[in-house]
């Protein structure tokens, strides 16, 4: 008798688990609404309109027009009529050091950050939950306090910078290429200290092993990195090296941060946007496989018809003591130093002197710009990240402004918006995210208009879905204490 109680007792909690289990397993359908087309780098516009989009287990499993779906019975059903689906936002550089980061970027519709660990964004937290997807990136080849394998006992002395950062050997490479990959690490950071042999190498290797490759170069000419295969270059003010002559770049081996690394940069920005070199390295940059991730959103203060962030709503979970150089909060604009000496000075000459700081600073970055426009007309491809939170880039909101820029630069909505979704599919393999498509993550947005119409509907979010489940977009406004 006590056998079959037992045995009823058994049966009965496992029918009860299949119950449950199917529960919090039945399908979510997205229903009646526009499904943006963002393929072909967001050249095509085949939108599909009165869709069906079903997810299961945190996976899009179809999508088709309503009239060929059949609706699994039992699934939670959201009317999307009159509305637009398209997939998540991938910020593909950025830092992600809390809970308010996560937040900020869940809340602006971020749902996959390229994270990364160094001295003005603090280290990933992994442990924020709700959080976007984490994809890591480490540096790779040289030295670095902020590695990934920094405080592993075996990598400890020799990833210790010292003095000046040193390049570890291939053998050490190719050990450290493998002890990252092994924390799950997706994209490897090639630095500017990091040698033209060295970036070679590591691209190769890297590629064999599926791992994307950043290029933030000045040891290595760009045009190296650029031929060897490096799949994104960072940061507009660092990607114009690629037009310094030769004179400029030999002494980048031996001071590639350094007094040598500033005489460089300064030419790169002061050179004429009209000149032969620009249009003829623009074109070289287009012809080969890397993109561009320009982070203008680090500039976004210092571009004309810039607003003041902090009145995002997002904006309220951020501390400005958590953020290397946020703007003021009262003006919205950066603030800049003047030297110990000028705070004796009368408070007009102290503001005079402030002011001649900002309208160099602002020089520089149209200068700057100018020269991204001729980038833009060899048609490139672009990866949109905001490099938050760093010199006035905010997490997640600064994701809207790089889409923002993005148009200004020149392309379309539908193109800006593929930049920061299925570009990244594209360029770096990346299938398990990016499109509105069966097999890929479910990370959706539902916007409440049409985002090929103007980028700014990308920010008219209705439903936020993270990996298959609907998450309440308000709450996240609300830290947890």
């Amino acid at each position: 008798m006590r056998h079959d109680r037992l045995f009823l007792a058994w049966f009965f909690a496992l029918v009860l688990g299949g119950v449950l289990s199917w529960s919090q397993t039945a399908p979510l359908v997205l229903s009646g609404g526009t499904v943006v087309d963002l393929s072909n780098w967001g050249k095509s516009a085949n939108d599909l309109h009165d869709s069906v989009v079903i997810v299961h287990d945190g996976k899009i499993t179809d999508v088709g027009p309503r009239s060929t779906i059949v609706i699994p019975k039992g699934a939670r059903v959201i009317d999307c009529t009159g509305k637009y689906i398209v997939p998540g936002l991938i910020d593909g550089f950025a830092g992600m050091a809390g809970q308010a980061e996560a937040n900020a970027n869940l809340y602006m519709g971020v749902t996959t950050v390229v994270a990364s660990s160094d001295d003005r964004r603090g280290h990933v937290d992994l442990h924020a939950n709700p959080s976007p997807n984490i994809y890591l990136l480490d540096s790779i080849g040289i030295a670095d306090d902020w590695s990934l394998l920094a405080e592993d006992p075996a990598w400890k002395d020799k990833l210790h910078e010292g003095p000046r950062p040193t390049e570890l050997d291939p053998q050490d490479t190719l050990r450290q290429l493998a002890d990252t990959a092994k924390l799950g690490t997706r994209i490897l950071w090639l630095g500017p200290n990091l040698t033209a042999a060295n970036t070679q190498w590591v691209v190769a290797h890297a590629h064999q092993m599926g791992i994307v490759t950043y290029g933030e170069f000045a040891s290595t000419p760009y045009r190296v990195g650029i031929e060897a295969g490096v799949d994104a270059l960072l940061h507009m003010g660092r990607y114009e090296l690629g037009v310094i002559p030769d004179e400029l770049q030999r002494p980048l081996v031996e001071d590639p941060i350094g007094s040598a690394a500033t005489t460089a940069l300064d030419y790169s920005q002061r050179v004429p946007p009209t000149d032969t070199h620009v249009r003829n390295y623009a074109k070289f940059v287009a012809e080969h496989r890397a993109a561009l991730m320009p982070t203008f959103s680090i500039y976004y203060q210092q571009l004309p018809d810039h607003r003041n962030l902090w009145n995002e709503p997002a904006a309220a979970l951020l501390d400005p003591m958590h953020m290397f150089n946020p703007p003021n909060r009262e003006t919205g604009e950066l603030d800049y130093s003047i030297s110990n000496w000028a705070h004796h000075l009368p408070n007009v000459s102290q503001r005079w002197m402030e002011e001649g700081q900002r309208k160099k600073a602002d020089q520089s970055a149209m200068r700057l710009w100018r020269i991204n426009e001729v980038f833009f007309a060899a048609d490139p491809h672009y990866l949109a990240a905001s490099g938050a939170p760093v010199s006035g880039a905010f997490p997640g909101i600064s994701m809207h402004t790089e889409l923002e820029m993005l148009v200004r630069l020149g392309l379309t909505p539908r193109e800006a918006l593929a930049s920061a979704t299925s570009n990244y599919a594209v360029q770096f393999n990346w299938n398990d995210l990016g499109l509105i498509a069966p097999g890929r993550r479910a990370d959706i947005l539902v916007l409440d208009g049409d985002p090929a119409a103007t980028v700014w509907n990308v920010r008219r979010i209705v439903n936020l879905i993270l990996d298959g489940n609907v998450l309440d977009r308000e709450a996240l406004l609300t830290l947890k204490k």
